[in-house]
């Protein structure tokens, strides 16, 4: 999350804005870094720290509970396809239910809803010069205000998306679990294997589900009319008024940035699981 954040700042103020203000990857940067220095490609940083770890937990925890409760059932060591599905969705929909507070949250400050337009503001002297803006506000405060000004529910907003977007990690863990278990009946998995397998798994995951990511975000940054629209028809509204092309708006970051993070954290899980399980050998041997 850390390496790849500037990544989702690009892909998620993309997937907010009408699909007449995207520009290119680089020219997105370049603007960004005029009006906000480098600290604005990290908006919102420390709520998707905080994020990410409770997400993970959530999940894998949901899902190896929900893993372990398939094979007491079935009294088979590996589990199908289908039962795998069921396990991801299983934890997907407890994660969502218990962090949708906190992606909210981290939507508002890395999209910096309360600032001005991107469209550069004249200077006094007529040219064009920064937008100048306050201090961005904390993790704290901007929950804080969500609740103040939009009441506590807004913290719920784009659930529904959310719960469609279950698929993502069900078809990424899926088509990794696959991937894994063919390679095993030839050979050890090596970091390197997971880290292709993962990125392949994520980079068909994020393809397939982009839209509803896009609902997604807006429904987080929403208000007035906006934010009581439903996930049907602001699918309808984008494709209406910005074309298909609307629903896709960041997509090469979001794809680039999903890709790596889901392989380093695949790589990083096997190495970290290789040195445990070594570490606690060690200790037995010791004691």
């Amino acid at each position: 999350m850390a390496l790849t954040y500037p990544l989702i700042t690009l892909s998620t103020r993309a997937q907010v804005e009408k699909k007449k203000a995207h520009t290119g990857t680089l020219d997105a940067v370049k603007r960004m870094i005029d009006r906000e220095g480098i600290p604005g490609l990290y908006a919102g940083l420390e709520s998707a720290l905080f994020g990410i770890t409770v997400t993970n937990f959530v999940y894998y925890y949901w899902y190896e509970f929900s893993r372990a409760f398939f094979q007491r059932t079935t009294n088979k060591a590996r589990l199908s396809t289908l039962e795998s599905m069921a396990a991801g969705a299983l934890a997907g929909s407890a994660t969502v239910m218990i962090t949708n507070p906190i992606w909210v949250v981290n939507t508002r400050m890395t999209a910096r809803k309360q600032e001005s337009s991107d469209e550069s503001l004249p200077s006094v002297e007529g040219d064009t010069a920064a937008t100048t803006s306050k201090k961005a506000p904390g993790t704290v405060s901007t929950f804080l205000k969500i609740v103040r000004e939009e009441g506590f529910l807004r913290l719920f907003a784009g659930v529904l998306p959310a719960l469609v977007l279950v698929i993502n990690p069900i078809l990424q863990y899926t088509i990794f679990e696959q991937l894994k278990q063919a390679l095993e009946k030839r050979r050890k998995v090596t970091a390197t294997d997971s880290f292709l397998m993962g990125a392949l798994g994520k980079l068909a995951a994020t393809s397939i589900t982009y839209p509803y990511i896009t609902v997604k975000s807006r429904a987080h940054v929403a208000s007035g009319k906006g934010s009581k629209e439903g996930m049907t028809a602001s699918l309808k509204r984008i494709v209406r008024e910005e074309g298909v092309g609307g629903l896709y708006g960041g997509i090469s970051a979001k794809v680039t940035q999903s890709v790596l993070t889901a392989a380093f954290l695949f790589a990083f899980k096997d190495v970290l699981y290789d040195a445990t399980i070594k570490a606690r050998r060690r200790i037995a041997l010791k004691a």
